[in-house]
């Protein structure tokens, strides 16, 4: 089993209390507008890290990380990026993705390599978990762990994934200071 902690859009802002809340976790994923290289750093001392440039980051966040990544963890394939969407409003530009995971499983494909379980993305600020029938993946976005937009409260998840199993998911909100 492996413990993941997500979180998306510090702005250049770690507080401590997500470190405190990703203490269990066995990886940390990052999916964009981390805001700063010490930010990034700082994760990545803490825990191993996964992460994405957003569309906020500067140039050395960005040469550091892709737009997009593709990954496995365990049973589970997890695409992620920063702009992404959801269920039915999904940015137009990973439609073609999304339609070729969905097509691989409906032949039951023995490469697994172009199925997508899990899509992750941030972005919006706003912490939403949703199951995309359409697609067959799992969609989360964290919301917002730093303190710059119009959210009044930071939020994390916290999940574990356990061979082809998502489960376990906690939200966590951290009041604003």
């Amino acid at each position: 089993m492996t413990r993941i902690g997500l979180l998306s859009d510090t702005h250049g802002l770690l507080d401590k209390r997500v470190l405190e809340h990703f203490r269990d976790v066995d990886e940390i994923w990052h999916a964009g507008d981390i805001g700063s290289v010490e930010v990034l750093q700082r994760l990545r001392e803490f825990k191993p890290t996964r992460a994405v440039f957003g569309n906020m980051d500067s140039g050395d966040v960005r040469y550091s990380l892709s737009e997009f990544y593709r990954f496995r963890v365990e049973d589970v394939n997890v695409l992620m990026t920063h702009i992404g969407g959801y269920p039915g409003k999904y940015n137009p530009w990973l439609i073609r993705w999304f339609e070729q995971s969905r097509k691989r499983k409906e032949e039951n494909a023995a490469d697994s390599h172009n199925i997508i379980d899990l899509f992750v993305c941030g972005h919006s600020h706003i912490l939403k978990v949703m199951y995309d029938k359409h697609y067959g993946f799992l969609t989360m976005n964290p919301g917002a762990a730093g303190k710059q937009g119009w959210q009044t409260v930071q939020t994390l998840l916290r999940f574990a994934i356990d061979g082809k199993e998502i489960k376990d998911l906690e939200v966590i909100e951290l009041e604003r200071k």
